[in-house]
């Protein structure tokens, strides 16, 4: 007995599968879970990265902090020495050639107590703009 197999050229590119609507509502239940999942790991490194980055910047202020704190005492014991009354007396002498005032010198200025340095003065209210 002989066989013959004949092939047949069937295009069935324009078939199309008829979808159920429980497949359809399947798969966007599976999409949106999978989205909120990314949302959520995105979240979790967006906010990991965030704090690593904020510990950079309190490491990097700590150490201005501690480099300011230095030169504020730097500053504060140079002024110390610049206002040293020795050495003002020394520069005034040698460099000024200033001296101390002789008696009678220099006028006293009598304190008196009642003196006063403002006084207050009545504003009527139509004088005002």
């Amino acid at each position: 007995m002989i066989e013959y197999h004949t092939v047949k050229h069937i295009d069935n590119s324009r078939l199309v599968r008829p979808t159920s609507p429980a497949r359809v509502q399947d798969f966007w239940r599976r999409v949106a879970a999978g989205a909120a999942l990314a949302t959520c790991l995105l979240v979790y490194t967006w906010q990991h990265f965030e704090c690593i980055q904020l510990r950079y910047q309190v490491e990097q202020l700590e150490t201005l902090r501690a480099q300011s704190s230095v030169l504020n005492q730097q500053l504060h014991v140079e002024v110390d020495t610049l206002s040293a009354p020795d050495r003002v007396y020394s520069i005034a002498g040698k460099e000024l050639g200033l001296t101390v005032p002789v008696v009678g010198q220099a006028p006293t200025v009598a304190a008196d107590s009642d003196g006063v340095l403002a006084q207050a003065r009545p504003v009527s209210q139509n004088q005002r703009p």
